[in-house]
């Protein structure tokens, strides 16, 4: 059997190196013109149509639905928040002030489940203290005719860093109403042990009660610090069990899905399955005594973005599997925890023309599989022919 080291440099040797208001809402009835034309992708499941929901968006970041069927879908370098009702897009003010710049800007939304009593809606973003740029999370009351947030409150916020990358910023509720973000470990590199400090909040997962009061303190870490050593958290999902699933982005391999547990350190940067861009060995190697190992871990890296964890309501061949969209090879990731791989989980791979650069996935409530393309500026809908 290889030993760790020896299955690390295997592993690597594999790597190589709108106008604004101008837009579109479709629906699937009939067949559409021109590149709105619905698509079929072959899949493990059968035959899936692909159809465009939403287009002329400018780097789409996270959709989330309400629950009379309306949804929210963010912007990231036009710090933007759309709310989509029918055929009518609809700008929300009241926004938090946000850093744009890099990998800053407006990031996450999260609707909560008891929306529909407190009319609460999350945010993820970056923000500006002037001196530097952080990972900060709050949240304001959409008001009834769903033009602005009210009374926003920014509940967290990282402190602030040099540079303008790896802010994390995934939003999920748990089981309970309390509210997970996943913050980055903001660009410091293999050589930051920022993520192995739990008086600091960069690499870390940050869990908050509703009214944004710290819901998790573990002795001599900043208030609300769930875990650490995390590198860049893009998606974030719960498991059937109500545990949390996060994906990060690693170095150059190395990208990782985790089961995120409250004082678990997850390794960065003392352990990864990847390595310096450009070459060379990162931290320790792929284990360490009281550091967790991934669920499944991609080498070359994939930029896992967006988490989903299927219910198999339109596609039961499904249920219970895990997708994240790839900002950079350009399809959806589907991992069914039930079949074991070297890596962790077997992998299939759907790609079609609409899945450049999928930034976020989830699951809409009628079971189709939602996804938003930052390369086409696109939101698009997923299910089996006829669906």
């Amino acid at each position: 059997m290889l030993d760790d080291a020896a299955i690390r440099r295997h592993n690597c040797a594999i790597a190589k190196a709108e106008e604004p208001m101008r837009f579109a809402l479709v629906t699937v009835l009939g067949l559409l013109p021109g590149p709105l034309a619905a698509t079929v992708v072959e899949t493990s499941a059968g035959p899936m149509q692909i159809t465009p929901l939403l287009t002329g968006l400018e780097e789409p970041w996270a959709v989330d639905v309400l629950p009379d069927g309306r949804f929210l879908v963010t912007e990231r370098d036009a710090a933007r928040l759309w709310l989509i009702t029918g055929a009518a897009r609809q700008p929300v003010s009241g926004l938090p002030a946000v850093f744009v710049g890099g990998q800053g800007g407006l990031l996450d939304v999260m609707v909560p489940r008891d929306f529909a009593s407190s009319r609460v809606i999350w945010l993820g973003y970056a923000a500006s203290l002037g001196i530097g740029a952080e990972s900060a999370f709050g949240f304001g009351h959409l008001s009834p005719d769903g033009t602005r947030l009210e009374g926003f409150r920014q509940v967290f916020s990282g402190g602030p860093m040099p540079g303008s990358r790896h802010f994390g910023l995934r939003l999920v509720e748990a089981p309970d109403g309390t509210i997970f973000a996943g913050f980055g470990e903001r660009g410091t590199g293999p050589g930051g042990m920022q993520a192995q400090y739990l008086n600091r909040a960069e690499g870390k997962v940050i869990h908050v009660r509703p009214d944004g009061s710290p819901a998790t303190e573990l002795p001599g870490a900043l208030p609300g610090v769930f875990s650490l050593g995390h590198r860049n958290p893009q998606g974030a999902a719960l498991a059937p069990d109500g545990t949390l699933l996060l994906v990060e982005h690693g170095p150059q391999g190395g990208d990782e899905l985790n089961r995120v547990e409250a004082g678990r350190n997850y390794g960065w940067p003392v352990i990864t399955w990847g390595e310096q861009y450009g070459g060379g060995p990162i931290g320790e190697g792929g284990s360490k005594e009281g550091m967790e190992q991934p669920l499944h871990y991609w080498v070359p890296s994939i930029a896992p973005s967006g988490l989903m964890v299927y219910s198999g309501r339109l596609v039961p061949d499904w249920a219970g599997d895990i997708f994240t969209g790839s900002l950079k090879s350009d399809f959806i990731s589907r991992l069914d925890p039930d079949i074991p791989a070297p890596t962790g989980y077997a992998e299939e791979r759907i790609v079609a023309p609409e899945t450049g650069r999928v930034r976020d996935v989830i699951e809409a409530p009628d079971g189709a599989i939602w996804f938003l393309s930052v390369e086409d500026g696109t939101l698009y809908r997923m299910a089996p022919e006829g669906h």
